[in-house]
């Protein structure tokens, strides 16, 4: 039996990578992670916009273009090899599944026609329910917010922001209001945005369906779980690609690195890992779907394993580059710091491994 992309999805992924090929060079990343490249980022986003990313997840009854998670993997996959600097997991795919899940009709009818129509986008803070720290809490009563939301995805540019608390409620909330303070933090990663914002007695549009039950915010953190290893899973092949040529070119001693017993094991040790990665993911996104009993242990797995193996990725990539995948010209950097990162963003792996062993009950 064959499990892979139908060629609708291979199609919608090319057509992403060929954008981001054609209009986000290196040069562009290195100027916006340099902070020169604004309307260079605006651009990027507004052309992927254009492609349909913003409506993927977003049902057709709200004018979306109703795909599956499967369908949101393949573009993400797209992203991570590319380094796209656009705001994705939170934004595109977090926030409308939380909604479709959590909201009562009205919900659904204001907030996903309007994401359909790019009028809104929405940053995704779940830091209290994910990784509560002593320091920073939030808490929602009579659709009011107070506390702090660590490791906001995507809230720079966004006009609302989803937080929750740490029973799951989730709520919307305009950041314009007042008694909303956004602060940018700075990361190793500087290809997407991550934010810490403040509330101090700030009117919350609170998720109806997510008063007393958790299974909107699960079903959202699954979902961002699986896309960020999906971008991984990119973001390792890139560095794989690259890896295999330079030692086709690179010379030392008179012959190309690439001859070289130890090289040859490292790419093929990178490429053997790599590979089932794709299967584990790419089965994860269809069982949140298809297969609801378990798609919550798939998402662990296929999570926390990629994160191993992109890890790994990542440092042979650079050890094959020698001193060069030190230096900014090779901008190697770019997908190292980005998998990094991926690795922490909701939920590190001994973290989802822990979640994972009492899903199973052990």
């Amino acid at each position: 039996m064959y499990f892979g992309l139908s060629e609708d999805q291979i199609f919608f992924q090319k057509n992403v990578s060929k954008f981001l090929s054609d209009h986000s060079s290196l040069d562009i990343i290195k100027k916006i992670a340099d902070g020169h490249g604004e309307s260079l980022q605006e651009e990027v986003h507004k052309g992927l916009t254009n492609l349909g990313i913003g409506s993927l997840l977003i049902p057709e009854k709200y004018n979306g273009l109703g795909l599956d998670l499967l369908f949101a993997t393949a573009v993400s996959h797209s992203l991570g090899s590319g380094v796209a600097p656009i705001p994705f997991v939170g934004s595109y795919v977090m926030a409308p599944i939380a909604i479709t899940y959590g909201g009562n009709e009205d919900q659904k009818d204001n907030y996903l026609k309007k994401m359909s129509e790019n009028s809104i986008r929405l940053g995704v803070g779940f830091s209290e329910y994910i990784g509560a720290r002593e320091d920073a809490s939030i808490t929602i009563a009579d659709n009011v917010v107070n506390g702090r939301a660590l490791f906001v995805l995507d809230a720079m540019g966004s006009s609302h922001v989803m937080i929750s608390n740490k029973f799951g409620t989730i709520g919307i909330v305009d950041v314009k209001k007042d008694g909303v303070e956004i602060i940018k933090l700075i990361t190793v990663d500087k290809t997407r945005s991550y934010s810490e914002i403040r509330f101090n007695n700030v009117e919350v549009d609170v998720l109806e369906n997510t008063i007393d039950s958790s299974d909107a915010i699960v079903k959202s953190i699954d979902a961002g779980r699986i896309i960020l290893a999906a971008d991984s899973i990119g973001s390792s092949q890139t560095l794989l690609n690259k890896a295999v040529e330079y030692s086709k070119e690179r010379k030392q001693f008179g012959r190309v690195i690439g001859s070289f017993q130890a090289v040859k094991h490292m790419c093929a040790e990178m490429a053997a890992e790599l590979e089932p990665c794709y299967s584990i993911t790419w089965h994860a996104a269809h069982a949140q779907k298809n297969i609801k009993d378990d798609s919550r242990l798939y998402a662990c797995q296929a999570s926390s394993h990629t994160s191993e193996v992109s890890k790994m990725i990542a440092k042979k990539a650079t050890e094959v580059h020698g001193g060069m995948g030190f230096t900014d010209l090779m901008g190697i950097h770019y997908w190292f710091k980005r998998i990094g990162l991926n690795r922490q963003l909701l939920g590190s792996p001994e973290l989802i491994r822990e979640e994972a062993a009492i899903i199973q009950g052990f």
